[in-house]
């Protein structure tokens, strides 16, 4: 159900170490890098985990830089589920 969980940093230097060495104990490994986020993969099929520096250029808070995204299988689901809410 959970596709991603991103967490909010100011030094994605600094946390791109830390989660090396943290996920790396539980066979995670860099998936994909781009502009200011890193993705860390798992076992196939899993929710990645990534760190970001947020988009909007603020620092990363609690809730700014953060995000949980849901999977979806379509369109059609995603706007379902955003009518209900």
């Amino acid at each position: 159900m959970i596709a991603y969980t991103l967490v909010g940093t100011n030094d994605l230097e600094k946390s791109a170490a830390f989660y090396d060495a943290l996920l790396a104990e539980i066979g995670g490994k860099r998936a994909a890098e781009l502009n200011r986020v890193i993705l860390y993969a798992g076992a196939k099929g899993t929710p990645f985990f990534g760190i970001a520096q947020p988009s909007n250029g603020q620092p990363a808070t609690i809730g700014n830089g953060s995000m949980v995204a849901l999977g979806a299988k379509n369109p059609e689901d995603v706007n379902r589920l955003h009518a209900k809410a």
